[in-house]
C-alpha cells in the first residue's frame, strides 16, 4: 500500500502510506480539490456514502421513537452505521483519490446532524443527562458560528484531533445509550464533551490564525 500515491496539492503526488490510509497521518498539504473555490464534484463515491448517511437519519429517528422507550437494537445499529459512514467515506476518498469540495462541506454537516438526531432521542427519553446534552448542543451552535465567521473571512478552519476524538466519543455514547442501560454511555458522553469543548478553545486560539482547508 505504501507505493500508492494520491494528490496532495496542485499536481504534486503524495504517498498513501498505511498511516494516511487509516486516517492517522494528517500531515502535509491538504488535497487541492477540497479547498475553497474548487468545483463541488457532488457525484463521487465518498459523497454518495454521505448522501446515504443523510437518508438514514430520518429512518433512525422513526425507529427510535417507535420503540417506546428510545432503546431499539435496530435504531442503535442504524445509528452506528450512519456514524461509521464518516470513517468509511473518508477511507474511500483516500483509496480512490476522489476528494471534493462537496465532501469537505458535507462531512461536518452530516456529522452534526447525526449527533443532533441522537441528542433529540436521548433528550426525549432521558437516556443521557439532559444538562450534558444541552451543553453539547450549545457547543455545536458555537462551532457553527465560528465556521460562519471563518467563511466570511474566506477561511476554512481545520478540524483538530481533539474535535475528531470528541465526536467519536459522543457518537459512541449515544449508541450505547440507545442499545443498553449502562453508566458507560454517560461516562463517554462527558469525556467526549470535555474533548469537544477543549477543541473549540483550540479553534478560537489557532484556527483563525493558521487556517487551512478541511480535509476528508
Amino acid at each position: 500500500m505504501s507505493d500508492v500515491r494520491t494528490r496532495a496539492g496542485r499536481g504534486s503526488p503524495r504517498r498513501l502510506t498505511k498511516g494516511r490510509l487509516v486516517g492517522l497521518d494528517r500531515s502535509g498539504p491538504e488535497p487541492a480539490e477540497t479547498r475553497r473555490g474548487q468545483p463541488l464534484r457532488p457525484l463521487t463515491i465518498p459523497n454518495l456514502i454521505g448522501y446515504a448517511r443523510v437518508v438514514g437519519i430520518p429512518v433512525f429517528l422513526y425507529l427510535a421513537f417507535e420503540s417506546g422507550d428510545g432503546r431499539s437494537v435496530a435504531a442503535a445499529l442504524l445509528y452506528a452505521a450512519i456514524a461509521g459512514g464518516d470513517y468509511i467515506d473518508g477511507l474511500v476518498a483516500r483509496v480512490t483519490g476522489q476528494y471534493s469540495r462537496m465532501g469537505a462541506i458535507l462531512d461536518p454537516v452530516v456529522d452534526r446532524l447525526t449527533i443532533l438526531s441522537g441528542v433529540v432521542v436521548c433528550w426525549h427519553f432521558e437516556l443521557l443527562p439532559r444538562w450534558a446534552l444541552a451543553a453539547l448542543v450549545a457547543r455545536e451552535l458555537v462551532t457553527v458560528t465560528l465556521a460562519q465567521i471563518g467563511l466570511r473571512r474566506g477561511l476554512d478552519v481545520e478540524v483538530n484531533w481533539l474535535g475528531r476524538i470528541g465526536v467519536w466519543l459522543v457518537m459512541t455514547a449515544i449508541f450505547f445509550a440507545l442499545a443498553i442501560d449502562t453508566w458507560v454511555s454517560t461516562a463517554l458522553l462527558l469525556i467526549g464533551l470535555a474533548a469537544l469543548l477543549l477543541a473549540t478553545v483550540l479553534y478560537v486560539r489557532t484556527g483563525f490564525g493558521d487556517a487551512r482547508p478541511i480535509a476528508r
